[in-house]
């Protein structure tokens, strides 16, 4: 969307609540663990030496996933798929929030952080698996906690995996003074979601509606039992929950079955089954007997409505018909809410969730507001079409398009094996892994007298929590959910079978070999790499560039804009007929773009891709461009941008990047202000979008990148015949970007109530990608601050504990010699200043006393694994192969870079560092609530 000020970084920083983020990094080899090597006194039990016999025992096949039971009582998931080159380990412990007793929230959490502070063989896992270069995370949620890494696929990478987490089943050290340090940083987490008022609103909605059942805390807990839990407390929450016969181990990806399974039997088998037994949870919220209400009062601009209402368990067969609602309701365009609200102008988003829980969930809908003098109106807006489907049953086509875009976002998935691992989570969980399966099942045979049987009896007064106070009349009461028949559900359905995708393996001489790039008409070069993918997955992505300088000057808005409108319907379909359209091929497309390029990507499977590249087509060149959709995109941007008036990252991040890259006002590369980019956005006109369209969309300039199971001829064809005459009116000259002489500077952003500040720093550096120095400034920036093992991570989160998320980078540019170095953190606004001065002193210390030969050696080995795992990555290997493209490169560059990073010494990172980091040169951004940072001191 239009918020040019939001930055990756923060988003993946903050993605899940207790999840350790991790973009990728590389790996030094570590010592096997001893597999009965005693712990300290603090440390739990540890492995016992191999009991007479480990064997798994197969219990049952469905889907392609085998599933085996040790003799311990620990479920092992294997789903393997040789198209992968990569490969994913992910343990699911059946222990959340719901278990949690008195004094006790939250601990799920802490202790999914503790178990990353490792055992006294694996200590400090994050930086463990960074040296691995795997993409990794935990997260802990109301019913599980489970931690996965992605690794490059290899039998060793199998076999440090399942050692670490058999290590960390048993072994972890819980100690005193890593909690202590770890409270800060779980706090510094809970106070960076207090900022999101959508988020809050949710959690008063929730724990308004839950009166007795544990679903109504919030997983991070209170902030009284974060701070003040004994450990012993925690070591014996560990000792209790963290056991074989309460894990779901799940390995997919490319691997070898029989390898694979006697690795986890070496490993995880000789743990011995514990002699506890646990037991079950037994309260039941009962059902709700009048409305409730609850009023949340927050600084910020935009107004939000939300309504919960009790539903069932997702064990529950009419769980799927609760999923239908939720699209039916709030579908973009379709929906009776999108309809009634936002296509009306009445409101500027709405949407709606419901989990899947293991014991009766809620369905909520929520409702953006800008105008606080139609509250009100939206109100009972939102209330009458939520509870008058008696009046209004839900129809057969709304079933039927919800249909068909579930199933195509089921098929998608289970394309892609380590996606499917981490789901496996939450349907095991749930109460059955194979409940993933039976869920396909359900929506096939979903009717439409079940959701509305569903809708009249849940969607009701009685039974529904308001974010505001609403008079109790009529009450009618919902009715309690039975108790789900698992083992009924789940033996009705049969296997799913997909088509499995070839073995490939992904390096570079392979890569070269497989890649075939084209020019083609219309001045596209493409670049392909046809291979057979799981489910016959495809990917593409298309780049137009188009304008000069001159001719896109103060036109940036009214481009984004263009672009947005692309999605929203052609001449020939309007935007509901569009979206069914792509659900009925089985197809995301997204159009985005800016100042001087639309950028398409595509996710399909191959026998949709010809209609789908015809479809694309008729949206570059023949959108609808209708007013009432600009208004919808209009409301929407503006929602967006008024809650960036009062957002630290945002205004931290927008602040930073207008003072060190400072283009006049209206140049195409300019930053604007949240402000000025709100009154440009409010003047956009439906005549300049498509003038915009006609005198700049067009080929003559572009790329494309496809990755999958495709024919290559046979795209090359099609493109030209769509887009080979198709030529921009106004010719694309590259505008060069520029390295400005700005001072170094400091400044201090007041945000009013806010739990959270941000610190964002840097300078730019005149370095391009074919600079000498851009390789061992890749290994500078790991050291420095792009990995979990780096100094300002080791600084600002682990020595100090400052900060649940800290980084730093050191960047070159694509083309032009136009870099940036720097770093930020995110942490309560008492640290804010702490952390400013942290930050600096460690760049100080990088550039005096330089890196050693063991950091080298680490970061060098972290640099080769990750890019092994990056490319392994379909969606990361199209967009490098569009981007080298454009770039006019092709392996071979890719070879010398990989060439150059394996010959770095110290030397020439230390060299480096010395030239293009400034400490004297830093912009720095302080943006937090000043008067807490004083109240807190």
């Amino acid at each position: 969307m239009l918020v040019r000020a939001r930055v990756a970084v923060v988003a993946s920083l903050l993605a899940a609540c207790g999840g350790t983020p991790r973009t990728p990094a590389a790996p030094t080899p570590v010592a096997e663990p001893a597999p009965a090597a005693k712990p300290p006194a603090e440390t739990g039990p540890v492995m016992q030496p191999l009991p007479p016999s480990t064997d798994a025992i197969k219990v049952r096949s469905m889907g392609g996933i085998d599933e085996y039971v040790l003799a311990n009582g620990m479920s092992v998931l294997l789903f393997p798929d040789p198209s992968q080159s990569s490969v994913t380990v992910n343990i699911t412990y059946l222990v959340g929030s719901r278990h949690e007793g008195y004094g006790e929230t939250g601990m799920a959490h802490l202790l999914e952080h503790m178990l990353f502070k490792g055992t006294p063989t694996h200590r400090n896992v994050m930086k463990l698996l960074d040296e691995k270069g795997a993409f990794f995370n935990g997260s802990t949620w109301n019913d599980r906690t489970n931690y996965y890494a992605t690794l490059p696929a290899s039998a060793d990478n199998i076999r440090y995996a399942l050692e670490l987490e058999a290590d960390l089943m048993v072994n972890a050290s819980i100690l005193d003074a890593d909690l202590k340090s770890e409270f800060s940083v779980v706090r510094n987490e809970l106070e960076s979601g207090e900022n999101d008022p959508v988020g809050i609103l949710e959690e008063r909605v929730t724990s308004t509606a839950y009166i007795w059942h544990n679903y109504g805390k919030s997983t991070i807990g209170s902030r009284s039992d974060v701070e003040n839990v004994p450990v012993d407390r925690l070591r014996a929450f560990y000792e209790k929950f963290y056991q074989p016969d309460n894990a779901v181990l799940v390995v997919a990806g490319r691997f070898d079955v029989t390898a694979t399974l006697d690795e986890v039997e070496r490993t995880f088998g000789r743990i011995p089954r514990p002699t506890r037994t646990l037991p079950p949870t037994y309260t039941v919220e009962p059902v709700q007997d009048g409305e409730r209400s609850v009023v949340l009062r927050r600084v910020g601009d935009v107004h939000v409505l939300m309504a919960g209402y009790h539903g069932v368990a997702g064990a529950d067969p009419n769980r799927a018909a609760f999923d239908a609602l939720d699209f039916v309701f709030t579908d973009e365009p379709g929906g009776r809410l999108y309809k009634s609200l936002v296509s009306s102008g009445l409101a500027a988003d709405v949407w709606s969730s419901m989990y899947l829980f293991h014991d009766p969930s809620m369905i909520t809908f929520g409702v953006k507001v800008r105008d606080a003098k139609v509250v009100e109106r939206v109100k009972k807006t939102l209330l009458s079409e939520l509870e008058s489907v008696t009046r209004k049953p839900i129809t057969s086509a709304e079933l039927e398009r919800w249909r068909a875009s579930t199933l195509k976002d089921l098929t998608l998935m289970m394309s892609d094996s380590s996606r499917v691992a981490v789901e496996l989570s939450e349907w095991a969980a749930a109460g059955d892994w194979r409940l993933m399966i039976a869920y396909r099942e359900q929506v096939k045979a979903l009717d439409v007298g079940t959701v509305n049987r569903v809708a009249v009896q849940y969607l009701v007064q009685a039974n529904r929590t308001l974010g505001e106070f609403v008079p109790t009349r009529s009450p009618v009461r919902a009715p309690l959910p039975a108790t789900p028949d698992i083992a009924a559900t789940v033996e009705r359905v049969a296997a799913m079978q997909i088509e499995d995708g070839e073995a490939f393996a992904i390096d570079l001489d392979n890569l070269a070999t497989r890649t075939r790039l084209k020019s083609l008409a219309g001045g596209i070069e493409a670049a392909f790499v046809p291979r057979k993918t799981r489910g016959k997955k495809v990917q593409v992505e298309l780049v137009f560039h188009h304008g000069d300088e001159k001719s896109l000057t103060g036109k940036a808005t009214v481009a984004e804009m263009t672009a947005d409108l692309a999605e929203r319907g052609t001449k020939r379909l309007a935007h509901a007929k569009l979206n069914d359209r792509l659900a009925e091929l089985t197809a995301d497309v997204s159009v985005g773009g800016g100042a001087g390029a639309v950028v398409v990507r595509i996710t399909t499977v191959r026998e949709s891709l010809p209609a789908v590249i015809d479809l694309v087509a008729e949206m570059l060149r023949t959108p609808a461009f209708d007013g009432k959709e600009l208004e919808i995109v209009r409301r929407a941007a503006i929602a967006d941008l008024e809650e960036s008036l009062t957002e630290p990252e945002q205004l931290g991040f927008n602040a930073f990047q207008r003072a060190v890259s400072p283009w006049p006002a209206g140049h195409p590369r300019a930053v604007m202000t949240p402000e000025e980019e709100l009154a440009a956005v409010k003047k956009v006109t439906i005549a300049q979008v498509r003038a915009y369209h006609a005198a700049f969309w067009g080929a003559g300039k572009g790329e494309v990148a496809a990755v999958g199971d495709f024919d290559p001829e046979a795209l090359a064809t099609q493109l030209e015949k769509h887009f080979g005459t198709w030529t921009a009116r106004t010719p694309y000259v590259r505008i060069p970007d520029k390295a400005f002489d700005v001072a170094a500077a400091s400044k201090t952003i007041d945000t009013r109530d806010k739990e959270m500040a941000i610190v964002v720093g840097g300078h730019t550096i005149a370095v391009d990608e074919s600079h000498a120095d851009a390789a061992p400034m890749a290994l500078a920036a790991s050291i420095f601050g792009s990995s979990t093992g780096s100094r300002i991570w080791m600084r600002l989160r682990e020595k100090e504990g400052f900060s649940y998320g800290a980084w730093g980078y050191a960047q070159p540019g694509a083309r032009d010699p136009v870099g940036q170095v720097g770093f930020g953190a995110i942490m309560a606004p008492k640290n804010g200043e702490a952390a400013r001065a942290a930050l600096v002193e460690e760049m100080t210390k990088i550039v005096e006393g330089g890196v050693t030969a063991a950091e080298v050696a680490t970061a060098k080995q972290q640099w080769l694994e990750q890019m092994d795992n990056i490319l392994a990555n379909e969606d990361a290997l199209v967009g490098i192969l569009r981007s080298d493209r454009e770039l006019e490169r092709d392996w071979s560059w890719w070879k010398t870079r990989r060439a150059a990073v394996s010959a770095l010494t110290d030397a020439d990172v230390n060299r480096t560092i010395k030239s293009w980091f400034h400490p004297d040169k830093l912009i720095i951004i302080l943006a937090g609530d000043q008067a807490k940072a004083k109240a807190q001191k």
